[in-house]
């Protein structure tokens, strides 16, 4: 039988809230799998916040041409700021007494690296509130004022951050309690340990001439641990020796 996820009587969803001017793009893929059944059994919820509703004048503008000249347009830090603070009284008033605030997170490529280890940080906690933003950016007060968490997912640049929240928040969800069927599964993946994983096999044993390793088959669990881990750091110095680097520094 699938697993179906469901919430816990009494304890509270993990709240997910975005700022966006595309509301219409949530949940997206976020309403499906296992992260889908979490969000309709209860275990997180998911609000967006449209900008616009806190655009200025008759047009709701939301951005203006940048200070010092240059392309494109700038998000004006009075308008997201107004829309944060709702953002945060909402969350607020269905959290349970005592409970700590949301942090407030904004994707732009310049923020820091999401990791595997700020994914399980920002999942221990009460939820986040994600600023998905579009143009050339926002006005850096507002990050300032807000003190905005600046999350980066890579080293390249999207139309708008909606696409980025939904990457932070299905590494955040799944590893919320009760979400996956088995959570010895989330031990054994990349970076949980900094390595990348090790090469996985299932039926058949003989495919186009490629069986799988013996060890895997030998029913000795020392010696498959031992491969496991082998595998993980030969793949992991191939393909990301900086992660290597990384472990034996601690930076």
């Amino acid at each position: 039988m699938p697993h179906r996820p469901e919430a816990e009587p009494g304890r509270p969803p993990w709240q997910a809230r975005i700022l966006t001017l595309f509301p219409e793009m949530f949940p997206g893929p976020l309403g499906l799998s296992l992260v889908g059944q979490a969000l309709a059994g209860g275990l997180w919820r998911l609000d967006t916040h449209q900008i616009r509703d806190f655009g200025i004048g008759r047009h709701r503008a939301v951005d203006d041409t940048p200070a010092g000249g240059g392309a494109g347009m700038v998000m004006r830090a009075d308008v997201l700021a107004e829309a944060i603070d709702q953002a945060r009284a909402a969350a607020s008033s269905i959290a349970p007494p005592g409970a700590a605030p949301l942090p407030a997170l904004y994707m732009t490529p310049r923020g820091q690296p999401l990791t595997q280890a700020l994914a399980r940080d920002l999942a221990a906690g009460p939820g986040v509130i994600i600023l998905a933003g579009r143009f050339e950016g926002v006005d850096e007060r507002v990050i300032e004022g807000r003190a905005l968490m600046e999350v980066s997912i890579g080293d390249y640049v999207l139309s708008g951050g909606e696409l980025a929240a939904m990457v932070l928040l299905d590494a955040c969800v799944r590893l919320l309690p009760g979400v996956l069927g088995s959570q010895d599964s989330l031990t054994h993946e990349s970076f949980e340990t900094g390595l990348l994983e090790h090469p996985q096999y299932t039926r058949p044993r003989e495919w186009e001439g490629r069986a799988i390793p013996d060890v895997l088959l030998s029913g000795d669990h020392a010696k498959i641990a031992a491969w496991r881990e082998a595998m993980s750091l030969l793949v992991t110095g191939d393909r990301r020796p900086d992660l290597l680097r990384r472990n034996k520094t601690g930076r």
